[in-house]
């Protein structure tokens, strides 16, 4: 058992997707943070500016309080100024730096806190102006910011942000999937046909062409490449079945030869036993093949082949057989066969074919004869050798009888019948 687990590798789409997303979220964050930086700045100089203008308006407001020394009018006047502005603390000194006036802001608890401490953090210092009459210092004013339209800016900026990565994040996966489709649908119908090829041998199949050019020259060049191995595939085939055909014919006149008959006829005797039907091995041999081959040559015995082969099986039914086994020995295989007389009238038929003559290189013609042996199954053997040697027998039996008359015999087994014609 292994200790080791096979490591996931992440799919294109969630690797263009996560990428899309990543990228979206990071612009959206630089973006909202550089504009919540600048918007913090530009406040900043506001809230500066306006402090100044408050404190301009306050001096004005409290000269003549300072003047006469009067604390009431003078904190009447502070409060009625700063209690409408972004102020904090506001205090009013005389020309000895004494405390006159002072107006702070109620306190309301947490939320007052974090305005203080965000004033302090991005506001300058506190404002510091002094008050004149006639050319001559009476006085100065002391004025410190208060962070609420800070703090709701920043609260705004913030709720921004979040809104913004949001729709940033629903539009990048949006595009993430509309790209994905333009790249991985082409991937994986070549993904598919290679597999098919690989699993299936389906050369046949094509990828379909692609609206992107790189995949699409991809998905073209993969074609061609199943083109060639297509071709090849069918060359291949061609020639293993020419050396299919070679391995199991007789080159000279094309019938199958021995191996292929005996694997065909053990076929056919297992079928047999099975359905309780009958078969019939005939043995053919030439009788005047040695004499033609020697008198004539061996281009004339391979006439006689030919033509022996070409009659015999004009004569079989379409299911038979005939094969060659070797020199001028045939065997015929017929079956289905429930009768002894339907072999013999085969073997009549093709004994009467070779009545005509056969015509031989240079013009010559010559008569020929064969000798027949008939096998049955199940009575002269149970196996494909046990039948043809039966049938060989039979076949030789009527090659001796030919010599002395024409007629039908009987091997040692009454139903295997000899035919001869000379």
């Amino acid at each position: 058992m292994s200790l080791f687990k096979p490591r996931i590798r992440p799919t294109l789409g969630s690797v263009i997707g996560r990428g899309h997303l990543i990228v979206a979220l990071v612009g959206v964050a630089m973006a909202s943070v550089s504009l919540t930086l600048l918007g913090v700045l530009a406040l900043r100089v506001y809230a500066d500016h306006n402090l100044h203008l408050i404190a301009r308006s306050i001096n004005y407001t409290v000269e003549a309080a300072v003047v006469f020394n009067d604390k009431a009018a003078a904190t009447e006047a502070l409060a009625l100024i700063a209690s409408t502005e972004e102020v904090a603390d506001a205090q009013v000194m005389d020309e000895q730096g004494e405390l006159l006036a002072r107006w702070q802001r109620p306190e309301t608890g947490w939320l007052s806190d974090l305005e203080m401490q965000i004033a302090r953090t991005i506001l300058e210092k506190p404002i510091s102006m002094p008050i004149t009459h006639q050319g001559r210092e009476i006085g100065s004013i002391l004025l410190i910011g208060h962070g609420g339209s800070l703090m709701r800016f920043l609260l705004s900026g913030l709720v921004g942000i979040v809104l913004c990565t949001a729709v940033s994040a629903w539009v990048a996966l949006y595009l993430a999937r509309r790209q994905l489709r333009g790249i991985t649908g082409p991937l994986r119908s070549l993904a598919a046909v290679a597999h098919a090829a690989r699993s299936e041998r389906a050369f046949d199949r094509r990828v379909p062409p692609a609206d992107i050019a790189e995949l699409d020259n991809l998905g073209n060049d993969f074609n061609a490449l199943l083109d060639e191995l297509e071709s090849w595939q069918t060359h291949l085939q061609s020639e293993n079945e020419t050396l299919a055909h070679q391995a199991s014919h007789d080159s000279l006149t094309g019938l199958p030869n021995r191996a292929f008959f005996e694997g065909r006829l053990m076929r056919a005797l297992r079928n047999a036993g099975k359905l309780d039907e009958g078969v019939a091995v005939l043995f053919l041999d030439s009788d005047r093949f040695k004499e033609i081959n020697d008198n004539f040559g061996h281009a004339a015995g391979d006439a006689v082949l030919i033509a022996v082969a070409t009659r015999v099986r004009a004569q079989l039914r379409e299911e038979d057989l005939v094969a060659r086994l070797g020199g001028d020995e045939f065997a015929l295989l017929l079956t289905p066969l429930h009768k002894i007389e339907d072999a013999e009238r085969i073997a009549d038929k093709i004994i009467a074919s070779m009545d005509a003559p056969i015509p031989l290189p240079g013009g010559t013609q010559v008569l020929t004869s064969l000798s027949i042996g008939i096998a049955m199954y199940p009575d002269h053997g149970l196996t494909p050798g046990a039948l043809l040697d039966a049938a060989d027998a039979a076949m030789y039996q009527a090659k001796r009888l030919s010599r002395g008359a024409h007629h039908t015999a009987g091997s040692e087994h009454s139903v295997v019948h000899l035919q001869t014609r000379s």
